[in-house]
């Protein structure tokens, strides 16, 4: 059982920065993955930032350079920080969290946050 709670969305002019957080809690899993992903009214949700557990990192081409994703182990939280912002950055973005659940055997899925709104204005 795994409850996802983001934070950090709001409006910001093209140029700004935002840090999103993600905080999961509830017993019984283990994170194999804390990503990012973003939805417009146009698009299906896609990829934003990934982190693995051992590190390593994957970014959409459309935002390396300007995100980063980090993470909190010891307080299974991830965090992307988001800077040289873009109206084509505006979406909602959603946090997800891959888990393996101990009671289902180690069954492995997928939790998503509500999701937070990310609003740029040029």
């Amino acid at each position: 059982q795994v409850q996802l709670v983001e934070s950090g969305g709001g409006s910001v002019q093209a140029g700004g920065s935002l840090r999103l957080s993600c905080v999961a809690s509830g017993s019984n899993f283990n994170i194999k993955s804390m990503g990012w992903h973003r939805q417009t009214p146009r698009k299906q949700r896609e990829l934003v930032a990934d982190l693995a557990t051992g590190g390593s990192t994957q970014y959409a081409e459309a935002v390396k350079g300007r995100f980063t994703i980090s993470g909190d182990n010891a307080k299974n939280t991830v965090y992307l920080q988001m800077s040289s912002l873009k109206p084509e950055d505006t979406a909602v973005y959603y946090c997800r969290v891959r888990v393996a659940e101990v009671v289902l055997g180690g069954l492995e899925y997928d939790n998503w946050g509500q999701g937070t709104q990310v609003t740029v204005s040029s």
